[in-house]
Parts: structure tokens; C-alpha cells; sequence
């Protein structure tokens, strides 16, 4: 297993895929590693192990073909397309969808965009319904319980779709951020023809991080949100459109955040 490699911010480090972050192999370690550093990082074959249904949810990755535009983004970009839903879930039990509702964050969290009820479209239901990803969502919520046990999770879940149709695309157009949640769950859905998206995790309290360029799909990041922030560099294209494709989960003890948590 390669050691991690801790870089301070702004400092130059590989853009390789496998570098600069160590893989938990084994539940236990996973634990440890969201315990010790407040993030983990799992292959497609590690995730498997772990349960989650890699092959099958990969029938699911068309769905990201068709993503209605953000039309909330305030830097005036179309780069950026998405769908939005929320689930309850106890740890271990199937998580139950909620009816459609807002998406909020305090501009505490978001600079740019918090502070905004932001309707976004719903998450199709052959995504919202579908075993494999309900499965998903409940494996990472029985993970996240064994770190900070809870009686129940919020969930949103966010489909992602950044392309490079004109010009340059930004995952994070906030930049560096936590999401005001308890845990977060970054998958690669796919990526084809770009460079760039480097994901980066530093310490919430610190100067400290680590920088890798998540290749694979069905990989994924997991963070312990109080512990860490994160971002991801833009995309530029390689030949044609380029885009890349995540499904963001947040987990969250206290409620789906709401404006009521501040402006």
C-alpha cells in the first residue's frame, strides 16, 4: 500500500492517479483511515469487497446523460448539470426517499451559493428506485455509524455531470469547502476526455493535504466533514466535449439543513 504524501497548499505534486492517498483494503482499515485522518479512499475492487454493487450499478451510468443544466450557478457558466434527492435511512436499514424538496446550504459552508433555496430537478426513478443504489446508500450509512454512531441519517444524494462544451468545466466552483454535513461521499460515476479534476483534501484546522486524480469508475472519497475540506481543479478538454460524472452523498445527523440553520 503507498504511503500518503502530505503536501502544504499550493505546493506542486503529482497528478497521477494512485500517489498521494493511501486505499483502505479492508473494512477495518477503511475505519481507521475516516477515524486517524477524516478521509478515506476506495478503489472500484475495494468497494466491491466492501458490498457495494460496482457492476451493477454501472448499468445505472447512462442516467447521467441526461441531466437538466444548473441554473443556479451564479458565475453565469452552463458547465454544470445535475439532479437532487433526499432519503432517511436508519444504519443498516433501507433508506426511504422523502418528497422532493430544496437543496440549501448557509453561506457559512458556500460563498457562492449558499443562502439559496435551490430547486433542482429529481432524481430520476430509475435511479431513486434502483436496489443497487439504495444499497449504496445504506452500506456507506452503516460505515459512517461505525465512526459516529446515530440513530438515523439524512441523506441528499446529487448527480453530477461537469462538461467542457464551452470551454473550461469547474466541479467546485465554491472552491476549497465543507458541506455542513457529518460525512461526504464523492463517487466517480466516469470521466472521457479530459485533463485536469484533481481532487484535493486538506485538514479543516491545518495546512496539510493530500492531491489525486480519481480515474476509475466506481472509486470513491469519503470525509468526515468537520475534519476536512475539499475541492476538485477544473476540467479542460482533451478532443471534443469532455465531461465528468460524480454522485455526491452527504450524510448528515441533525436534519436536512434547512434556513432555519442561519444565512
Amino acid at each position: 500500500m503507498r504511503r500518503t504524501r502530505a503536501y502544504a497548499r499550493g505546493a506542486a505534486a503529482p497528478d497521477e492517479y494512485g500517489t498521494s492517498l493511501p486505499m483502505a483494503t479492508e473494512r477495518g482499515e477503511l475505519l481507521a483511515q475516516l477515524r486517524g485522518s477524516g478521509f478515506a479512499r476506495l478503489s472500484a475492487a475495494q468497494a466491491a469487497d466492501l458490498g457495494v454493487a460496482g457492476a451493477v450499478l454501472a448499468a445505472l451510468a447512462p442516467l447521467w446523460e441526461h441531466l437538466p443544466h444548473d441554473a443556479y450557478l451564479r458565475d453565469g457558466g452552463r458547465y454544470r448539470s445535475r439532479r437532487h434527492g433526499s432519503f432517511i435511512a436508519a444504519p443498516g436499514a433501507t433508506p426511504g426517499a422523502v418528497p422532493h424538496r430544496a437543496h440549501w446550504q448557509p453561506t457559512a459552508y458556500n460563498a457562492l451559493h449558499g443562502g439559496l433555496l435551490r430547486w433542482f430537478e429529481p432524481l430520476a426513478l430509475e435511479l431513486a428506485r434502483a436496489p443497487a443504489f439504495l444499497g449504496l446508500l445504506a452500506l456507506l450509512g452503516e460505515l459512517f455509524a461505525a465512526v459516529r454512531p446515530t440513530p438515523r441519517w439524512y441523506i441528499e444524494a446529487h448527480q453530477f455531470r461537469i462538461d467542457t462544451a464551452t470551454g473550461i468545466g469547474r466541479p467546485t466552483p465554491e472552491g476549497a469547502h465543507r458541506d455542513g454535513v457529518d460525512f461526504v461521499a464523492v463517487v466517480l460515476v466516469g470521466r472521457r476526455g479530459v485533463r485536469g479534476g484533481e481532487t484535493r483534501v486538506f485538514e479543516a484546522q491545518g495546512s496539510s493535504g493530500v492531491r489525486f486524480t480519481m480515474q476509475e469508475p466506481w472509486s470513491m472519497l469519503l470525509m468526515d466533514d468537520a475534519r476536512v475540506v475539499h475541492e476538485t481543479t477544473p476540467i479542460q478538454a482533451e478532443q471534443g466535449t469532455g465531461v465528468r460524472d460524480t454522485l455526491v452523498l452527504t450524510y448528515r445527523e441533525q436534519g436536512f439543513q434547512a434556513p432555519r440553520d442561519g444565512p
